[in-house]
């Protein structure tokens, strides 16, 4: 399916699997050719299409080798559209055909459900399975763990809800999936325009929502967030790290978030920054230090840093290693890459591709990616860390720190760094402010950027189709601008 957040692709999430079929989410904001890759790869039988996405289907219909049938979507009444597909179907005339009355047939837990397919950032993009029992496990932890626990998201029946994590991305999360049994109130946005959004969001009383962190960054530093009542508002966030400028921010409008961490391969959940029994009663600047963090393990997941060895190493909160998960939920199989799956499961955990420490609350605490990683003089330099504080000189509207090359250290830190509209900073202002963190003992003083090539001032941030920064564009044009 390509499709906007409508009811349609709501209806898609449950008929389409508990028929029997494998569900392919396909990514609308991958490149042409990628999506052509995707939809042969899954060998994809039928494809259903927003009429805005036509003229892309139609462009590269010639390079889809299984497709056989074209089922077409609008929101118009009376929508009968030209095209060059063959063997076209319409959403609203098949719906209209069908008894209300249908059963579906029984077909076991352990069946393939939903296939997505991930960002394709190191070669093609891979295909990632969930089963109808993965997904039941998902929904039941995250409902608990988010409905259960006081000082958090606290979501509850009835509620009113509107996903603003696109529907291709993970399912939503899962979160449409237990949101329905919880007989709650959809608000579905369609297309992500921020006006609307703010606007429905105070109209419509949204309790709960979830979103990478460069959806929210556009609401609360929209011009007009303030004219808007957004107090009841719960979200959590993923895609990137929750620095504490943005939760601060939220905050400033009456906004909860909490930081969740996870990968498509997960389900997404593997940790979440939910406050333990001891922390409910301490100030919101305290409690934001546990909201931003990686956090601890939902309900039925296990978390554990190990060496390269697979030791696990201990939690005093700076023994940094690779992150490795367990969950009931965790994919088994990347689609039809049985290579790829056995690295992505050695030594019988999942292997995250992150790297981090947990600490002696037992909170994890992610620093970086592998790939992304800075080793300077053969230590490890937190680019995560360096970002969060970054972030809160007043302004920076959206940092990025990256590692580049040094004759001596090997490597050094790069921040890259897009200020708010308005604003002047220099290179010796930022690192003024990283000083003061360095002297409270909240990061390294070797890890601050040096005087000049450590600061790299940009006009905007880069991010990629589902909103992670792209930090191999940064490090592409800083390389440009130091020839």
């Amino acid at each position: 399916m390509l499709e906007w957040d409508t009811h349609r692709y709501l209806e898609a999430h449950w008929a389409i699997p508990l028929y029997g079929s494998l569900f392919h989410t396909v990514n609308i904001r991958m490149a042409p050719e990628q999506i052509a890759y995707c939809i042969n790869h899954a060998e994809d039988v039928v494809l259903f299409i927003n009429e805005d996405f036509l003229p892309l289907i139609e462009s590269i219909q010639d390079q889809l080798t299984t497709v056989r049938a074209y089922v077409l979507m609008s929101d118009k009444k009376d929508f009968r559209p030209e095209t060059s597909l063959p063997n076209v179907y319409l959403y609203e005339d098949l719906l209209a055909l069908q008894s209300p009355d249908y059963e579906f047939p029984e077909i076991s837990e352990n069946s393939r459900a939903t296939l997505c397919y991930t960002s394709g950032t190191t070669g093609n993009p891979k295909g990632v399975v969930f089963t109808h029992r993965d997904l039941f496990m998902h929904a039941v932890s995250v409902c608990m763990t988010w409905g259960l626990y006081p000082g958090g998201m606290e979501f509850r029946a009835n509620q009113v809800y509107m996903p603003l994590t696109p529907m291709f991305h993970v399912q939503a999360w899962g979160v449409p999936y237990f949101a329905f049994m919880m007989g709650c109130k959809f608000i579905l946005p369609g297309r992500y325009e921020p006006d609307k959004i703010l606007r429905w969001l105070h109209e419509e009383k949204v309790n709960f929502s979830h979103c990478v962190t460069t959806i929210l960054h556009m609401l609360v530093f929209h011009p007009d967030a303030e004219k808007y009542d957004l107090s009841n508002w719960h979200v959590g966030l993923g895609g990137a790290k929750l620095n504490r400028q943005l939760a601060e921010r939220a905050w400033e409008l009456g906004i909860l978030t909490q930081s969740c961490y996870g990968m498509t391969e997960t389900c997404p959940a593997m940790t979440l920054g939910q406050l333990r029994e001891e922390h409910l009663d301490l100030p919101m600047e305290d409690k934001i230090s546990y909201y931003i963090k990686s956090g601890i393990p939902w309900i039925f997941s296990r978390v554990k840093v190990v060496d390269d060895d697979f030791n696990e190493l201990p939690h005093d909160g700076h023994s940094v290693g690779n992150v490795v998960v367990r969950t009931p939920w965790c994919t088994h199989e990347y689609f039809r890459e049985p290579e790829k799956t056995r690295e992505l499961w050695k030594n019988g955990w999942l292997n995250t591709g992150d790297v981090g420490y947990i600490d002696p609350e037992g909170y994890l605490m992610i620093t970086d990616r592998n790939k992304d990683a800075i080793k300077s003089g053969g230590e490890w330099i937190s680019t995560l860390i360096l970002e969060d504080a970054i972030s809160q000189f007043k302004p920076v509207l959206e940092c990025a720190v990256i590692g580049v090359p040094h004759p001596r250290w090997d490597e050094r830190p790069c921040a890259c760094i897009a200020l708010k509209p308005g604003e002047t900073a220099t290179a010796e202002d930022v690192r003024a402010h990283l000083e003061k963190f360095a002297a409270e003992g909240k990061i390294e003083k070797w890890w601050i950027p040096d005087l000049p090539d450590g600061y790299f001032f940009v006009d905007a941030i880069p991010h990629n189709y589902i909103g992670k920064i792209e930090k191999n564009v940064l490090r592409q044009m800083y390389a440009e601008k130091h020839k």
